[in-house]
């Protein structure tokens, strides 16, 4: 019996369906699971994506020819039946089931199984073959609950703020600027969000998720808020002169990485918050256990120790080589894993 989907220089590809679960080369049918650019490019002749994913994808990719399906609704391309299902990773997000043939496979893109008040949550989806991400595929990443964090983060902005200097805190625009942003407390002082950060809030809020005022720098008139502010921005712009604005501030890091010791200080900031929209290891364990597969191909990140752990349980376990995380994890991996930006 042959595979629904195989490895093509062009991306994940299924024969029976003719068509790519996001290619990183321009193809001619294109199923994208979530906005990051890593995963949705620009340049292919027809995309399907989940219903609210419309918004971040035409945010990012502009005009593109985009079919948009809502969660669990079933469609047939060729005689593969074809249906997404939430991933809990970023707006819109979702995981692609395919059936054919007698088998089901489902590819998750990117997901994590922790609650996110700014997408719908991971659904755990039966099948044969599953194919799992493994970013954070070590077991010495292990989350904290939201409630834990973010009571950080807003103690950390509170004592800034009482010392009269603004806390800047970096992440990636998309996603995890929106996760920060619904989670802080906006009765400390005003939020500003650097101007990669606005048309994603814009489109989060279009979709209904609920968010808190923000303002850009140049709309702030009374420069003491300039001292008492949280900025959200990207790591770049923490090494550029826009930074400059806010004077003595406290900067600080969102990233997964930084569960591991040095990358804050590699990084050069001076507060490190372990915040991914990522599964840790237990979460990666558990989705692929409720999937109920007995064969896992597992994607970018620690896959090779994710292989020999899986193998080691009994599992048929392989991996697929993508180019996944390049683009979207740019944050990320800057900070985590080279130390820039």
């Amino acid at each position: 019996m042959s595979d629904l989907i195989v490895q093509r220089p062009e991306g994940l590809y299924c024969p029976p369906g003719d068509f790519y679960i996001d290619p990183w080369r321009p193809v001619a049918r294109a199923v994208i699971t979530h906005a990051h650019s890593d995963h949705a490019r620009y340049g292919s002749g027809h995309y399907l994506a989940s219903a609210p994913a419309e918004g971040v994808l035409r945010t990012r990719l502009g005009e593109i020819d985009l079919q948009t399906l809502p969660y669990g609704e079933r469609i047939q391309h060729h005689g593969v039946t074809l249906s997404l299902h939430p991933a809990g990773h970023v707006l819109g997000s979702a995981q692609v089931r395919l059936e054919h043939g007698g088998q089901v496979w489902v590819a998750s893109g990117d997901y994590k199984v922790a609650p996110d008040p700014t997408c719908d949550p991971f659904e755990p989806v039966r099948c044969d073959v599953f194919i799992t991400e493994s970013t954070f595929g070590l077991p010495i990443y292990r989350w904290c609950p939201d409630e834990e964090l973010f009571a950080d983060i807003n103690n950390w902005w509170a004592r800034n703020v009482a010392h009269g200097r603004a806390s800047v805190l970096c992440c990636y625009s998309f996603g995890k600027a929106q996760r920060v942003l619904s989670g802080v407390d906006p009765s400390i002082g005003p939020i500003i969000v650097h101007g990669a950060v606005r048309p994603l809030n814009e489109a989060y809020r279009a979709a209904g998720v609920a968010l808190p005022e923000t303002r850009m720098v140049t709309e702030v008139q009374d420069k003491a808020d300039l001292r008492r502010c949280l900025v959200v921005c990207p790591p770049g712009a923490a090494a550029s002169p826009w930074l400059r604005r806010f004077g003595d501030a406290q900067t600080a890091f969102a990233s997964g990485w930084m569960q591991v010791r040095g990358n804050r200080r590699r990084g050069g900031y001076d507060r490190g918050f372990v915040l991914s929209d990522h599964a840790d290891w237990p979460g990666l364990l558990q989705a692929i256990d409720a999937t109920g597969a007995q064969r896992v191909i597992v994607t970018h990140g620690s896959s090779d120790s994710m292989v020999r752990y899986l193998c080691d349980r009994g599992l048929q376990a392989a991996s697929f080589e993508t180019e996944y995380g390049d683009d979207a994890v740019e944050a990320d991996l800057q900070a985590g894993q080279e130390g820039a930006a």
